[in-house]
């Protein structure tokens, strides 16, 4: 999010609300990495996903969201309800925490990780 978001008074830094996502997204079952496996910051979320912000792009309009989500999936995970799973927890993050609808949530499965 390149732009501030204003929320009742309230102005959001940019990176704020991706680091909010990135926290909640990482913690859904599945969910392997977040960012395409084309970043170049992907190597660094492969060892700490919890800061991998690099694959969320929030756009703001007029008080409302709407989030592009790139993961990389765990094998044996049902991709469908994965994406289910990252757009429920993503609106629920942004309403609760930052108080703001979401448009619409995107998800965008690049890869397949087998564990080890």
């Amino acid at each position: 999010m390149e732009e501030k978001l204003n929320v009742d008074g309230l102005t959001i830094a940019p990176g704020v609300v991706e680091t909010i996502l990135s926290l909640a997204i990482s913690q859904i079952d599945g969910v392997a990495i977040i960012g395409a496996p084309r970043m170049s910051e992907g190597v660094i979320s492969a060892f700490n996903k919890r800061h991998a912000s690099q694959g969320i792009i929030v756009t703001a309009e007029e008080e409302k969201i709407t989030v592009e989500v790139h993961v990389q999936v765990y094998y044996g995970f049902r991709l469908p309800e994965v994406a289910a799973q990252i757009r429920s927890t993503t609106a629920d993050a942004l309403k609760s925490q930052v108080g703001v609808d979401v448009a619409a949530v995107n998800v965008f499965i690049d890869a397949i990780q087998f564990m080890e």
